[in-house]
């Protein structure tokens, strides 16, 4: 009994030790994309309500509350290590800061549970994807460049019912990969990477590292060669890495929702500041801002081809189509060429900001 004790103190001992150690490491060292601008159209002024529901490190909202000492943020994060950077700089700004672990859609319990209604908020601010401290740590299995177990889950387990990237490889049928690589990888080699996961299994190879999957996929795709962005060679696994982690974590549909709670949460006038990543990301966006939503989720169909011009009843179809924001900028926002050469993570961000008029 002692010695289950002694373990259970020595792991407590270790777990706040590494807590420690990212905290000092991320809250200090965070470099935010287009954190300038994104600040810019959330409009923080006194007495401000926001939510960064993308808190990751931190960034974005320790500018927030540096710029006035009256200012509150609620932080979410599913990722439970951002849940304790926001709390260690809660220490640092207190009773301004309210740190919320949780997935967008568990958004309105955990606001139920600080009093916080509907149409009560001044500001919603969105950073998508993987942060950086999730791409840092090789155990969170989300980087091509260091060899980790493929777990991709964003909520590091927080979820036991939820199944990692190497359950999705190891039980996948061939079709489903296909269309989890075509739609949320917009890979155009699907069937192929498909095919030889499949042949893979068929021949007892476990594919449960990030090195083995990406090792697959260059074998694969011998003859391809891939340009990022900005024009840099990138490798050929990257699609795969990021559709696997979409699917697995459900983003998209978390992205559509997260619009959605934005836009019943915000006071009339609030802002919204979306940072995406991708065109996956950042066609939902600007799908809600544009009013193109049908039944509360994102139009697959591009506005210009839903054939409007041909009904003949045309103001029904404007109350169809009506936005519930009004667009910030003419022209989406990407970062500067200063600011890519600083973080090149940044390179293919892009920010859009509305606010609420009805």
């Amino acid at each position: 009994m002692l010695r289950r004790i002694n373990q259970i103190v020595t792991s407590l001992r270790s777990n706040f030790s590494t807590v420690s150690k990212i905290c000092e490491k991320h809250l200090v060292k965070h470099v935010p994309v287009l954190c300038e601008q994104a600040i810019l159209y959330l409009d923080p002024a006194p007495h401000k309500i926001f939510i960064d529901m993308t808190f990751g490190a931190g960034g974005h909202t320790r500018q927030l509350l540096q710029k006035y000492d009256d200012i509150k943020v609620f932080a979410l994060d599913r990722d439970p290590i951002a849940f304790e950077l926001a709390q260690c700089l809660s220490e640092e700004f207190p009773n301004r800061l309210t740190p919320l672990l949780g997935k967008f859609s568990e958004l309105p319990k955990l606001l139920k549970e600080h009093n916080l209604k509907k149409y009560s908020i001044d500001g919603f601010l969105f950073d998508f994807g993987c942060s950086s401290m999730q791409f840092d740590e090789a155990a969170r299995g989300f980087s091509i460049s260091k060899n980790g177990p493929l777990d991709m889950r964003m909520d590091r387990g927080r979820c036991n019912e939820q199944i990692t990237a190497a359950d999705v490889l190891a039980r996948a049928e061939e079709a489903d990969l296909v269309k989890i690589l075509r739609v949320y990888g917009e890979e155009k080699s699907a069937k192929k990477i498909a095919r030889a996961i499949v042949e893979a299994r068929s021949a007892f190879y476990k594919i449960e590292t990030t090195k083995q999957l990406a090792d697959l996929v260059s074998s694969c795709l011998q003859n391809a060669y891939r340009l990022d962005k900005i024009q840099r060679p990138t490798h050929v696994a990257t699609k795969t890495f990021q559709a696997l982690r979409i699917f697995v974590n459900n983003e998209l549909n978390e992205i559509n929702y997260g619009m959605i709670l934005a836009k019943e949460y915000l006071r009339y006038g609030g802002r919204l500041v979306a940072i995406t990543f991708h065109s996956l990301e950042d066609t939902i966006v600007k799908r809600h801002i544009n009013g193109n939503v049908i039944e509360g989720i994102a139009n697959p169909v591009p506005l210009k081809y839903c054939g409007h011009d041909v009904t003949h009843d045309k103001e029904l179809i404007e109350t169809f189509v009506r936005s519930s924001w009004r667009q910030l900028h003419k022209h989406v926002i990407t970062p500067c060429e200063a600011e890519v050469a600083r973080n090149s993570r940044s390179r293919s961000a892009k920010l859009r900001a509305a606010t609420k008029v009805k």
